[in-house]
């Protein structure tokens, strides 16, 4: 049954990982990045149980902390004009129609 649940894990983080590489837009990337690491937590936390190791729980809590920390951080990035999708690939970013 563990052996099942972890492989449904791995399973769904491939298909994070192929979201995040074919994302049409920047917020599909990121939103499959929060899902990676959102699996990464129950496989952080799945491990800790079979192995017998409590300790792992905090690991897979501080690791959610820091991806919720990071998504939030990248969504704020994202924001600035760095990211911003032009209409025209020949106009420069931040030049008026």
């Amino acid at each position: 049954m563990i052996i099942a649940a972890t492989l449904a894990i791995f399973c769904a983080m491939i298909l994070a990982i192929s979201r995040a590489f074919m994302g049409p837009t920047l917020y599909d990337r990121i939103l499959a990045v929060n899902s990676l690491g959102t699996k990464t937590v129950l496989l952080i936390a799945l491990l800790g149980f079979v192995m017998g190791r409590p300790e792992f729980l905090d690991i897979a809590i501080v690791y959610a902390l820091i991806n919720f920390i990071s998504v939030i951080a990248v969504l704020r990035y994202s924001d600035s004009n760095q990211f911003k999708e032009n209409s025209s690939e020949n106009e420069p970013i931040g030049k008026e129609r």
